[in-house]
């Protein structure tokens, strides 16, 4: 169990060109295609978008645990954009009750960051917060995207092996 209440961490090696997993976080379509969710636009430093859940195309099982929420629109801010080396978003975590507005809570902050590694690229993601959110969501947020994170990084692999 992770002592840490308030930071996600995870990692994988991705056997791909920097370029490419940087445009795979940095273009909005890529993003959505391998992550689950069609945005509303471009990702630009600074500026918000909504994002809408839509199942992933890079696997099936995953994309069956993410048809209950189709269509779940989510607030996605773009916090800053490194080219080639870091992208931050900001987002409310596990946001996918319809009767709820989250928009008076706080967001957590998730950073995408690649180094060189000998097979390929290593991304590293980071959600940090949690521990700002309130106590009645914060536990199951955490649980529900300690968990996420990890199929994630099995997309984003499974993505640019296909891609």
């Amino acid at each position: 169990m992770n002592p840490n209440t308030d930071r996600i961490e995870k990692q994988v090696v991705l056997k791909a060109s920097r370029e490419r997993v940087w445009r795979a976080l940095s273009e909005a379509e890529q993003f959505g295609t391998w992550f689950g969710v069609r945005f509303d636009g471009p990702f630009v430093e600074g500026e918000r978008l909504t994002g809408r859940i839509a199942p992933t195309q890079v696997d099936q099982e995953v994309a069956a645990m993410q048809a209950p929420y189709e269509g779940t629109p989510f607030e996605w801010q773009v916090d800053k954009i490194e080219p080639m080396q870091r992208i931050a978003f900001r987002w409310h975590p596990f946001g996918i009750d319809k009767t709820i507005d989250y928009s008076q809570e706080p967001m957590t902050l998730i950073v995408f960051e690649l180094h060189d590694a000998p097979e390929g690229i290593l991304l590293t993601v980071t959600e940090s917060g949690f521990d700002k959110l309130p106590a009645a969501r914060r536990a199951k947020a955490f649980e529900a995207n300690e968990g996420g994170w990890t199929h994630q990084m099995e997309l984003i692999r499974k993505y640019l092996a296909l891609h």
